[in-house]
């Protein structure tokens, strides 16, 4: 069963954002591996980050059960508790300490096959990419892909969060894909209303190489189906935050309620 969207289905932001992080890169790979043998290969490249403040994720992409572990108050040793004869007020709310969360994030390499030499880089961004502290650190490595002369793709398909790349003439659209040529000093973008589809894109390599294509309407669409997000998506409950507006509520709800019937 499709997705009723034609573009990113924002029910895919909440819980089952990991597995659709994970799918879209390797859909992703596969789609760019025949166009670029035999100078060039598409590799995953997995690296982790510590979300030192998943509290902001807590019911949506982290279930409760995942992230807070209450220790019953029955396993503290006695011995651990100060002694007083001074009465103190009983307790009203006990709360969990909340862990980081390690979080793995696939990107797309694309190396060429005779050096191993990254030539583009393809990112999804990650919840854990769009806050602080991490975002910092997410926007030095783009500084040292442009530095190391690698063209970066960035795919946003998450509304909530801070993009990292801010311009003050920046589209203010749900979902955002940029490519930054190695060199070049600009960024071309494609801005993604909830009701668009989702853009094909070039994928540069090396002079004078033709670019590669991607297709991301038609990968988010394999994946979907694949993956049967359908029959873990409740599209009878309000999306996950952030709140859409007005109008793209009432889309929203005049879509869904067209496919129902």
């Amino acid at each position: 069963m499709p997705s009723p969207f034609p573009g990113m289905d924002p029910y895919l932001e909440a819980a089952l954002w990991p597995d659709v992080h994970n799918a879209l890169a390797s859909k992703l790979r596969a789609f760019l591996a025949p166009q670029l043998r035999p100078k060039y290969a598409a590799r995953l490249e997995i690296y982790v980050v510590e979300d030192t403040y998943p509290e902001s994720e807590i019911g949506i992409l982290y279930p409760d059960v995942e992230v807070l572990q209450i220790r019953p108050r029955s396993s503290i040793p006695q011995s651990a508790v100060p002694q007083s004869n001074v009465a103190t007020t009983p307790v009203t709310l006990t709360l969990p300490v909340i862990q980081p969360v390690a979080v793995r994030i696939p990107t797309v390499e694309i190396r060429d096959t005779t050096n191993n030499v990254l030539v583009s880089c393809i990112e999804i961004l990650s919840p854990a990419n769009k806050r602080e502290p991490n975002i910092i650190d997410y926007r030095k490595k783009r500084q040292r892909l442009y530095s190391a002369n690698v063209h970066l793709i960035e795919i946003d398909f998450l509304r909530r969060g801070t993009r990292p790349f801010n311009h003050p003439r920046l589209p203010d659209v749900a979902y955002l894909v940029t490519l930054t040529l190695a060199g070049s000093g600009v960024t071309d973008l494609w801005p993604v209303n909830l009701q668009d589809m989702l853009p094909t894109i070039p994928v540069p390599l090396r002079q004078p190489d033709p670019d590669a294509v991607l297709d991301l309407q038609a990968a988010m669409n394999a994946i979907y189906d694949e993956a049967g997000y359908d029959l873990s998506s409740d599209y009878t409950q309000t999306p996950p935050p952030p709140v859409f507006s007005k109008l793209d509520t009432e889309w929203i709800q005049a879509r869904l309620r067209n496919l129902s019937t």
